[in-house]
């Protein structure tokens, strides 16, 4: 084990002033190459470069036209689409500072960013989000919404703006200035905003390139279904168009699976929680259809997985292992495959902490499972894993320029140039984000000789129970939600005399649960259901063989209902709301506790 480990800077620096120069330069280098892939009905219209910087220059003279001026700040609210990509763009090229929100926010939570950004217009998906924006505040700026036919509206607005004066704003900027302000999802007080650089940005797309350069190739393809309000989403982007990578969008995460048959993605970026959605949907059928099918399904499982701890690194498989791979490989993962599109062999995960044996699974399965690491606040991306090189269960080695420190107690400090500006206005934070060049993330890890962190936990986060032990909950919380009945886990037990959990049912694999044990109802008339309490119990028993008996889950409940972001339990990019569910849930917690 090591404390400090850096990767050197880039060897090709970004190469233009800001981020929009990116699509005017490809409009000129590969005029006919695809930029995006749009839905239109029923059918995917592929737009090249050359169109796409045209469509991008109508909207951004719209928006000079009514009045956006360089540095301006500018609110996006949208579901993740086509126009919310090119109203970014367009805002960019206009010299402007885009500031999204969430389009679930709550009308307190967009009035806070609207006032503290001092955003001069919003743009709003529809007029329920429009409601939504104005519905708890006294901010008296304009609001545009793109169904109210926006595209075309700021076209003929514009229609009299020169290239010239276009060309002049989209110049204004250069990589230190700001790009936009990103706001902290907020899963403890007020989200604050995060300063983001063009500098910053094109930083961490010009680093991820030099290390992911066989997935960010020309003429592959991917589809964006995460928000693009979230800082993951939004650098993904602006990497696909710096490579020359055909992105489409969805903004409905039930369609997803659709989306990919359709556009065949040749990697993908996805958060755990929807490969977690993915396995235990192709467990749960397995599961459902009984005999030989249930019995293949497990037995490709675990073959995967030890496939995969067996070839980490330059290892190889026992021969009797790599015949029951091959075998499976025709049976099952190749329905894995089919499912992602038929053409993805790598995908990227990132936004929290994939478990373990869900990462060596779909490694096992034939994919390249790269995990990787950042914050808001680090431009989107500190750390990844090497291509055809990753060691599952961590989050990868510092991306060029990147250097990690991990401090006395544990925590992972960060320095780099593409590191956030700061909070804005907001002295205070700042103040405790940082010692000298160094940025406290808040999360605790390890770094090992080679420069691969794995993060074991946020700091804020730990549980100390009452006779001492140092408890990081995010461990038993993955492997209990690797079973594909347990939807999410919560584990309790600060300052109490055992580790105690909270857990909810997955709500699209419960059905088939609920009819292979004859049984009627939902979730919540089943709570006391010996036979569901049972299933329960054998996913915490698997779990507390990976910890020590203090560290050990001696008791839980089973809630009626799983967390969601509607219910206020989870962000956007379902990281889940811990104090939000202590507080909603404080009188089961106490129940566990009761006797």
């Amino acid at each position: 084990m090591t404390t400090e480990f850096a990767s050197p800077p880039v060897v090709n620096p970004f190469p233009v002033q800001n981020l929009s120069r990116i699509v005017f330069r490809n409009a000129e280098n590969t005029p006919d190459a695809v930029a995006v892939l749009r839905l239109v009905g029923t059918e995917w219209t592929e737009i090249n470069c050359a169109d796409y910087l045209e469509q991008v220059k109508a909207v951004a003279k719209g928006f000079i036209a009514r009045g956006v001026t360089p540095g301006d700040r500018v609110v996006i609210m949208s579901h993740t689409r086509y126009e919310w990509s090119l109203i970014a763009w367009a805002l960019w090229s206009a010299g402007a500072v885009t500031v999204p929100i969430y389009e679930t926010s709550s009308s307190d939570q967009c009035d806070w960013i609207l006032t503290d950004s001092g955003a001069t217009l919003a743009v709003v998906e529809d007029a329920e989000i429009r409601a939504t924006l104005t519905g708890d505040t006294e901010w008296k700026g304009d609001i545009l919404t793109i169904e109210d036919d926006l595209i075309a509206e700021l076209g003929a607005a514009g229609a009299d703006i020169s290239d010239a004066r276009l060309e002049e704003a989209s110049l204004t900027a250069g990589l230190d200035d700001l790009c936009s302000l990103i706001y902290t999802s907020g899963t403890t007080g007020r989200p604050k905003g995060c300063e983001i650089l063009h500098g910053g940005f094109g930083g961490v797309v010009a680093a991820v390139d030099e290390r992911l350069q066989e997935a960010f190739v020309p003429n592959s393809r991917t589809l964006i279904f995460l928000p693009l309000a979230h800082v993951l989403a939004r650098i993904l982007e602006v990497a696909c168009f710096y490579k020359g990578v055909a992105v489409a969008h969805e903004p409905d995460t039930t369609k997803v699976v659709e989306r990919l048959g359709e556009i065949h993605p040749t990697f993908l970026v996805s958060v755990p929680r929807v490969l977690e959605k993915v396995y235990n949907s192709a467990a749960a059928k397995a599961e459902n259809a009984g005999g030989a099918k249930a019995k293949i399904f497990k037995a490709a499982t675990q073959t995967a997985i030890d496939y995969s701890k067996a070839t980490e690194g330059a290892g190889k498989a026992p021969l009797g292992l790599s015949l029951k791979h091959k075998v499976f490989s025709a049976l099952v993962y190749s329905k894995l495959h089919d499912a992602l599109g038929g053409e993805c062999d790598r995908v990227i995960s990132g936004g929290g902490p994939l478990g373990e044996r869900l990462g060596h699974f779909f490694r096992g399965a034939g994919f390249d499972l790269l995990e990787g690491y950042g914050l808001t606040e680090s431009s989107g991306v500190l750390t990844v894993n090497p291509i055809n090189n990753a060691r599952i269960g961590s989050v990868g080695t510092p991306i060029p320029g990147v250097t990690i420190r991990i401090a006395e107690d544990g925590e992972v400090l960060a320095k780099a140039e593409t590191l956030f500006h700061g909070y804005w206005q907001n002295p205070s934070a700042n103040a405790d984000a940082w010692t000298d060049d160094w940025y406290h993330t808040g999360d605790i890890g390890e770094l090992d000789d080679e420069g691969y962190l794995t993060i074991t936990g946020r700091k804020k986060d730990l549980i100390v129970t009452a006779g001492g032990k140092n408890v990081s909950p995010s461990q038993l919380e993955d492997l209990l939600s690797a079973d594909p009945l347990i939807s999410q886990a919560v584990v309790v037990g600060d300052n109490r005399s055992f580790i105690a959990a909270l857990v909810t049912i997955d709500q699209e694999t419960f059905p088939s649960w609920r009819d292979k044990y004859g049984k009627t109802g939902e979730v919540s008339d089943l709570l006391q259901d010996g036979d569901l309490v049972a299933a329960v119990q054998d996913a915490v028993d698997r779990a507390n063989r990976s910890v020590s008996r203090a560290e050990s889950i001696r008791k839980f409940t089973i809630l009626a209902d799983e967390f969601s972001v509607e219910g206020g339990e989870l962000t956007p990019t379902l990281k889940l709301k811990r104090n939000v569910v202590h507080d909603r849930f404080s009188g089961d917690i106490e129940e566990l506790y009761a006797t």
